[in-house]
């Protein structure tokens, strides 16, 4: 299989199962552009890869292997969009299918490179996806921008808190914003390595109320997408 073929399924995969269900296969096929008959064989073949879980009539969901390198597409392909909209002036309409044709190239040094260069943007500009966090293992965007040395790579995969359900458990790990920002959830006591619990996770873009340190705050949407924790395992 081309690496490069392999990194469009994982990055439409991630993509369709950010939710955490599972993506069917005329979800895959229709986000593709190919014939579910097509889908259905690459998705055996990745699964022997050890890429994904796929039963028929049920979905394929991403290994923490799939999920990694499905993030890493997907962050360089929303990285991109930002830089040829906001900085060519591309227009909206026009950059997925650019950056669909870079994103396979560039290496992570450029991605990290130009991250900074768009002062760490948080969505991309098509369809307002949020830029999943990098690899590096620092508490917040603005420890990035004070530190210019060499930081290790994260080893545990981090999800939006958002993307946790009623009753799941994380630990606090990447706050992504400027000092302010961190400051206010440090007063509130979210700050790295914090357990919390989400009480009631409101659909659409309703409040987050979660519980921390023993005590319940609500944070809006916004905010919340902006905290990003290691999900408990066995959740």
């Amino acid at each position: 299989m081309k690496d490069e073929r392999v990194e469009e399924y994982l990055e439409a995969l991630y993509k369709l199962t950010e939710d955490g269900k599972p993506a069917k296969t005329s979800e895959i096929a229709s986000e593709l552009g190919l014939s579910p008959s097509s889908v259905t064989e690459m998705l055996k073949k990745l699964e022997n890869k050890r890429y994904i879980k796929y039963k028929p009539y049920y979905g394929a969901t991403l290994t923490r292997k799939g999920r990694r390198m499905g993030r890493r597409v997907t962050r360089k392909h929303r990285i991109l969009e930002r830089f040829l909209h906001d900085i060519l002036k591309i227009k909206k309409k026009d950059v997925h299918e650019q950056a669909c044709e870079m994103e396979h190239v560039i290496s992570d040094e450029v991605e990290e490179a130009l991250c900074k260069f768009l002062s760490h943007p948080e969505e991309c500009p098509d369809d307002q996806k949020p830029i999943p966090p990098c690899d590096k293992d620092v508490e917040s965007c603005a420890e990035c921008i004070a530190e210019e040395k060499k930081h290790p790579r994260r080893k545990s995969e981090l999800v939006s808190l958002v993307n946790l359900k009623n009753g799941e458990e994380g630990i606090v790990k990447f706050l992504r914003g400027g000092r302010g920002l961190v400051r206010r959830l440090a007063d509130m006591g979210l700050t790295r390595d914090t357990k919390i619990t989400v009480n009631k996770s409101a659909p659409f873009r309703g409040p987050v109320e979660i519980r921390v340190r023993g005590t319940r705050l609500a944070l809006g949407r916004g905010v919340a997408t902006r905290i990003f924790v290691q999900k408990k395992v066995g959740n």
